[in-house]
């Protein structure tokens, strides 16, 4: 922590987790931050005189000077003054035809001293971050399997024709334990995947209470962001295994971040680490990726 300074996002996860009771060893696990960190932190967090609940409040700016000394501008009269108006500020910004300059200048005639412009706009939107909701997601051991396709794909040789064919990235993972599975397939239609999701859950051993995937048509025939129409075919799979079949929300990748997530740790530890080898079968390259 001698270093380099940590996000204060970061840090707030970490007062979160420690206030909901999780151990230095968790909560360096999902922050990804050392433990001699995590430690430096909670030693401090000690002699602050406030609750975790008033410090999750503040701007991420004041909230730095709570653990690291801060900037002398932030024990400035002027901020707060500023901070004291800035509910008003927001509720007025709502309101059509008014504007981020048209608030500052009614600001600026406060004759206690205000900001400049630009200074206006930076604490403007550091206290907009700070009211933005934060929650920490608890996962059940056997809830859900989320499902994702990596974007990158990997290559194989056909024998016969000596061309180079691409096949797509099915990855799976159980977020409670981060157990993944990974498998190249053909592509994404439906019998593809219909497989591949089988076979997947022979690798875990059972079925999840929940089946999580993004909109691919192969899952999803119509996207919606509050009734989406599952594909049949992939119904009757959750229906067979008895699993609920749980549509992510278009463009909302924090629904599945464990499973986004695992996607890039498939490019370093699958697809970099086979990046100099030659297959010549779909086959041979699932026996490397299962390697």
């Amino acid at each position: 922590m001698a270093g380099k300074i940590m996000r204060m996002s970061t840090i707030k996860q970490l007062l979160l987790l420690n206030r909901d009771g999780h151990g230095i060893k968790y909560i360096s696990r999902h922050t990804r931050m050392s433990k001699n960190t995590v430690k430096s932190y909670l030693l401090k967090l000690g002699f602050l005189k406030c609750s975790v609940d008033d410090l999750l409040k503040l701007d991420d700016p004041v909230l730095e000077s709570r653990f690291h000394g801060g900037s002398p501008s932030y024990s400035d009269d002027r901020h707060e003054v500023l901070l004291e108006r800035m509910p008003y500020f927001m509720a007025e910004l709502k309101k059509k035809g008014v504007t981020r300059h048209l608030i500052w200048e009614e600001y600026s005639t406060h004759k206690g001293g205000y900001y400049s412009y630009s200074q206006f706009c930076y604490h403007n939107q550091q206290y907009s971050r700070s009211k933005q909701s934060m929650m920490v997601l608890h996962h059940e051991a056997g809830d859900k399997l989320m499902i994702d396709f990596s974007s990158k794909k990997m290559q194989y040789i056909n024998r016969d024709t000596v061309e180079l064919v691409s096949c797509q990235m099915y990855i799976a993972i159980l977020p409670y334990s981060n157990y993944c599975y990974a498998e190249a397939l053909g592509s994404q239609n439906t019998q593809d995947f219909i497989h591949c999701t089988a076979n997947c859950l022979r690798f875990l051993g059972g079925a999840p209470r929940a089946l999580v995937t993004d909109n691919l048509k192969s899952a999803v025939t119509k996207t919606d962001k509050y009734e989406p129409e599952v594909n049949t075919t992939f119904e009757q799979l959750g229906n067979h295994y008895g699993s609920t079949i749980f549509p992510a929300r278009a463009y909302k990748l924090k629904d599945k971040a464990a499973v986004e997530n695992m996607v890039k740790i498939a490019y370093t530890h699958i697809m970099a680490r086979l990046r100099h080898r030659q297959f010549f079968s779909l086959s041979e390259l699932n026996e490397a990726i299962s390697e």
